[in-house]
């Protein structure tokens, strides 16, 4: 048996990043406050303060594919964004498919959701990646 892992999931955005925390014991993730960012880059500060208090054991970071499975611009900087939480922080990263997570998301905040865009939808989307991940371990390794 494999001791429990702790994640936390990036749902990667130019205006803001959904975060998300979870662990293997459970395959369950929970959304936690997304953060804001300018231009796709965070404060640094801030996602290492995120890195000491949750103690991941890996970072998973969605890739925006579109939907034929060819790669964007969102893609290429999603990509990037990995290879820097890897590069500052040296937690092993790697990339989960993110098609339909955003709706994903939606379809489970439900009502909250139809009163306007929810800013946690992010956050939601970011725990689903988690969740995918825990239940088939599909991932590109950054």
């Amino acid at each position: 048996m494999t001791s429990p892992r702790t994640l936390l999931g990036f749902d990667f955005g130019t205006r803001k990043i959904g975060l998300a925390t979870g662990q293997s014991l459970t395959g369950s993730a929970s959304p936690l406050t997304a953060l804001p960012c300018r231009d796709g880059v965070p404060d640094w500060q801030q996602v290492g303060a995120l890195l000491a208090e949750w103690q991941p054991d890996l970072l998973v970071v969605g890739l925006p594919l579109n939907m034929d499975g060819s790669e964007s611009e969102l893609s290429r900087r999603a990509r990037r964004f990995a290879g820097r939480l890897k590069g500052r922080f040296g937690t092993p990263v790697v990339l989960v498919d993110e098609r339909l997570s955003t709706r994903e998301a939606r379809d489970r905040m439900g009502d909250r959701w139809r009163g306007g865009p929810d800013p946690r939808v992010d956050s939601m989307a970011a725990a689903i990646l988690i969740e995918a991940y825990l239940a088939d371990g599909a991932g590109e390794p950054v």
